[in-house]
């Protein structure tokens, strides 16, 4: 790096990389993985979603990991981003609901309700 320029350059750069708010091509999967998550199961969750994704050779589906989402009670909690359509995210998940979210949601397009936060907090 020699200049202010170049610096400029790979800060933005960088800041598109974890932008995960602005729309993107594909589907984006966050799951929490700090310590609250981590001690619900989120692990499990995590591994069942990258092995179902695999098997069914989903090839522009992301996903990553995050700290705390922010409602510790409901953990594990995996978010999902689709390119055109609102947030979903799905709460108290297990292995095997990860893997209906991954065969209904994401590849038959129907968001799994029961599974959802709104459809806990009612």
């Amino acid at each position: 790096m020699k200049s202010l320029a170049e610096l400029a350059k790979i800060r933005e750069e960088a800041l598109k990389k974890v932008d995960i708010r602005k729309e993107r091509k594909g589907t984006r999967i966050v799951v929490g993985m700090a310590t609250c998550g981590i001690s619900a199961g989120a692990r499990p969750v995590l591994t069942a979603l990258l092995e179902e994704i695999k098997k069914r050779n989903l090839n522009d589906i992301e996903v990553a990991q995050t700290g705390c989402i922010g409602v510790c009670r409901l953990e594990p909690i995996v978010e999902i981003y689709r390119e055109g359509e609102e947030k979903v995210t799905y709460v108290e998940m297990t292995a095997e609901k990860a893997k209906r979210v991954v065969a209904e949601h994401l590849v038959n397009g129907k968001v799994i309700r029961e599974f959802t936060i709104g459809a806990y907090e009612k």
